[in-house]
């Protein structure tokens, strides 16, 4: 097998670099020929396109344990085959209230004792989330009960349920 020298043919290497060139030229040739970004008309504005206008009528923390039993006992049940169930509350308080700017969606964070059918009390903390629930329909709750994020998804130590 023999290798060829370019130098020998400067017409290979003339198309050799014609090609990026000729492609950079017709990429900024169809950009240039590319129609200007227009606004939104006023039809395009004002119809269904109001965005989500929260209020911040967020119920208190009371409102949220229900959710909290609920939604511990099923994750429990159903996808780490336990019988372990919240049964009461204690030490129940206000962490924050929209901790952050006024246009992200309102929270109210929340911690409590959780009294489990074990024997064992352990922290949880919740949040109350405006429009945060089913299709954005109802308020939603967010929980971590301490040493039982068995999924990690507030992991280490629920730090990532508070505010």
């Amino acid at each position: 097998m023999r290798l060829v020298s370019t130098s020998k043919f400067p017409a290979l290497r003339l198309t050799a670099l014609r090609f990026p060139v000729a492609a950079a030229l017709a990429l900024l040739g169809m950009l240039a020929l590319a129609p200007a970004a227009q606004a939104a008309n006023p039809l395009e504005m004002n119809f269904w396109l109001s965005g989500p206008r929260y209020d911040g009528n967020l119920p208190a923390c009371e409102a949220g344990l229900t959710s909290v039993t609920y939604q511990f006992g099923e994750k429990e049940g159903t996808f780490w085959n336990s019988a372990l169930r919240i049964t009461g509350y204690t030490q129940l308080r206000e962490v924050a209230f929209r901790p952050w700017q006024s246009d992200n969606i309102p929270r109210r964070y929340c911690a409590a004792e959780a009294h489990l059918n074990d024997g064992k009390v352990r922290p949880v903390y919740f949040s109350i989330i405006e429009d945060g629930g089913l299709a954005g329909f109802t308020d939603g709750v967010e929980f971590c009960v301490v040493g039982l994020d068995r999924n990690w998804a507030f992991n280490p130590a629920c730090k990532a349920a508070k505010p």
